[in-house]
């Protein structure tokens, strides 16, 4: 292999019809750059295949300090030495896309605009060619070099290839390596890297002309690109006219491929390629990325192109009613694949909602939530429909967008939401009566939620009543009472979080509550005394808009047991430690202490308390300092107040309490019922 350049006065290196500088330039526009070095070798990889190459052998060597070796094969016809100018020579005028014969509506020619061969230039400054061709009986070799300075120049036409006994086959060997790319590919990084584009590059023509025995083959192991096929399956579909018979292939990408879109291939009995287009769910946004191969022998003299008056005169086209038929079934299989796959993607797209704030699910209450979900079934089946309709929105026109969602979905108007989507993007038949069935269903479903929420608090409201005033019940403070309570916290106040229960201490109630407000794992310490006092119920609120945390400590009492100020001062040494740690006391941290019971005792202390602050408008207030309020209720104002919370419901609905707890006749029986409830948080 000595000199490749010959300088005779007969025959000059044959100059491309552009510099070296343009190609580059062109390359560059290409985004063919030092950047893009898997790009790059892809193209040699597809020059293989376009040459009618099976199997394309890709062996490189990556050190620490970058690319080391790289070298191409491939058992294709190879660079007939008489073909050698039209191929190399044309940059804008490909040969590739001049043949007559090729249909560019199919994969058999990838490579364009006759820059494929230079891409080299990008990684390395040297690239030989080593060609075999087959000619009448014999076969015959010879080599093409160029380098990367002189890209205008190539050789290989004064040499006379010589007889050969190879196959027909092409070599294309890299050398004189760039050093930047040393600093950018080491070895775990660079392999990695164009592995992966690799993949993307070649699995939808791999799949496509795998009865072929087409391989990708990188340094002796055939290329794996099943990590990328997130479903597949192959079925047969029958034609009505003559019962011809469809072979299909249906395969689901993870991710995109690099420049293939969603497509149908058709091919023929023996699995050549003869069209491709795309199908109709292609680039809709949604991230179903999908290839569909289907094979008959009724595409042999199929017209892909025709007129219906042409068909009429040539044979089968697409007005054919076969041909209408496979349409309507293969776009009918492909609605039923992608409907699954947008709903779980639209379970991420939601909780990317809930993440950034734009629906509000942290901090509503109960009957809050239950109007949440029903708009986010409403949004998942919006996706799952038409997802583009959330395609490409800023952030606060999603917020205007589900806000507007929501007031409808909670107005007489609920129908309405059909025409606000049809504004954005057009809806056929089936997706409108979809979306209508849907809306019908969601409202119903909310409907019975909302009743079903309201009964279970009806019957926890009478369990706790009969543990609390009815003895047979047997009931006490820890097992029955509390119990219920730490599960129901609605009973005071609505989307509250349990801090602490019995048996926790306030420094265990502090980290419980720095990890539910921040969800931060600290450990604490507090520098007091009675530390180590144990609260009954400590619940925490944070509002909708983080700007304060409002803290609930609950002191229950036995039924039996009267409040008297011996209780009261448990509870005021509860604020004594609150107000000594400085973690509970931020500026926006409120308190309320409240102590609990069915009756006060018969010394009237408890009484004169409470008459001392009715000045302050709040019932049962006995202690208003700072940011801190103790107060004293009796457990029948707690569950008057809760009866009239939900008495419109109550009305409207004509619960019978009574029925709901017949069955119950034990305060451990009323603990497992209360807690399994839809009431329970």
């Amino acid at each position: 292999m000595g000199r490749v350049y010959h300088n005779t006065p007969c025959r000059m290196p044959e100059e491309v019809k552009i510099t070296t500088e343009g190609i580059i330039t062109a390359l560059s526009k290409l985004k063919f750059t030092d950047k893009n070095f898997p790009k790059a070798v892809a193209e040699y990889i597809w020059n293989g295949f376009d040459a009618r190459a099976s199997i394309v052998e890709l062996d490189y060597e990556f050190s620490a300090g970058g690319l080391r070796r790289l070298v191409i094969r491939d058992n294709g016809h190879g660079i007939p030495h008489d073909q050698l100018n039209l191929k190399f020579q044309p940059i804008f005028e490909s040969d590739k896309l001049k043949d007559d014969g090729n249909n560019r509506n199919t994969s058999q020619y990838h490579g364009k605009n006759g820059l494929g061969r230079l891409t080299f230039v990008t990684f390395a400054r040297r690239a030989r060619w080593e060609t075999a061709y087959q000619q009448g009986e014999k076969t015959y070799s010879y080599s093409i070099e160029i380098l990367g300075n002189k890209l205008e120049l190539f050789s290989g036409l004064d040499e006379n290839p010589e007889e050969s006994n190879k196959q027909p086959s092409t070599v294309v060997t890299f050398s004189d390596f760039k050093e930047y790319n040393h600093n950018k590919y080491g070895k775990n990084v660079g392999e990695t890297e164009l592995l992966e584009y690799l993949k993307r590059e070649f699995c939808w023509f791999l799949e496509l002309n795998k009865y072929k025995g087409y391989k990708l083959i990188i340094n002796g192991v055939k290329l794996d690109y099943s990590p990328l096929i997130g479903d597949e399956e192959n079925f047969t579909l029958t034609g009505k006219r003559q019962g011809e018979m469809f072979s299909i292939r249906y395969v689901r990408w993870k991710i995109p491929l690099n420049q293939e879109y969603s497509k149908y291939y058709y091919l023929d009995h023996n699995c050549n390629e003869l069209h491709k287009e795309y199908t109709t769910l292609n680039k809709k946004g949604d991230r179903f990325y999908h290839s569909v191969f289907i094979a008959s022998k009724y595409f042999r003299n199929f017209k892909f192109d025709s007129t219906e008056d042409q068909e009429n005169i040539t044979g089968f086209g697409r007005s054919d009613e076969t041909f209408k038929q496979l349409t309507e079934q293969l776009q009918g299989y492909l609605r039923r694949k992608r409907k699954p796959f947008l709903r779980q993607h639209a379970k991420k797209v939601i909780a990317d909602f809930e993440r950034e704030g734009i629906i509000a699910k942290k901090d509503a209450d109960s009957f809050q939530l239950i109007q949440i979900e029903d708009l986010e079934e409403v949004i998942q089946e919006i996706y799952t429909t038409q997802p583009r309709i959330f395609l490409d929105l800023s952030q606060e026109q999603q917020k205007m967008l589900i806000s507007l969602l929501n007031v409808v979905l909670n107005s007489e108007d609920r129908d309405e939401i059909l025409k606000i989507i049809e504004d954005i993007v057009e809806l056929d038949a089936d997706e409108r009566g979809e979306l209508a069935e849907l809306l019908k269903v969601t409202e119903m479903q909310k409907i019975v939620k909302t009743i079903k929420l309201i009964a279970d608090r009806q019957m926890v409201l009478k369990l706790i009543e009969e543990c609390l005033f009815n003895d047979s019940f047997g009931a006490n403070e820890v097992d029955h009472i509390q119990k219920i309570v730490e599960s129901n916290t609605w009973l005071f106040g609505e989307q509250y979080a349990l801090v602490a229960a019995a048996e926790d201490t306030f420094e265990k109630a502090l980290r419980n509550q720095i990890r539910i407000l921040s969800a931060k794992d600290e450990k604490v310490h507090i520098d007091n005394p009675d530390k180590n006092k144990q609260v009954d119920i400590f619940i925490c609120r944070q509002n909708k808009h983080h700007k304060g945390v409002h803290n609930v400590i609950i002191e229950l009492k036995h039924p039996k047991k009267r409040i008297g100020l011996e209780q009261l001062n448990q509870v005021k040494t509860y604020l004594s430690v609150v107000l000594s740690e400085p973690r509970f006391n931020g500026d926006s941290f409120s308190w309320e202490f409240i102590l609990v019971g069915t009756k006060y005792d018969s010394r009237g202390l408890i009484e004169r308390e409470i008459k001392s602050y009715e000045g302050k408008g709040e019932r049962g207030i006995v202690q208003d300092l700072e940011n801190c309020k103790i107060y004293i209720r009796k457990w029948s104002d707690i569950l008057s107040d809760c009866e009239i919370r939900h008495s419109f419901v109550n009305n409207q609905l004509e619960i019978q309490k009574n029925r709901l707890i017949e069955k119950t006749k034990t305060a451990s029986e009323a603990v497992k019922q209360a807690n399994a409830s839809s009431a329970a948080m």
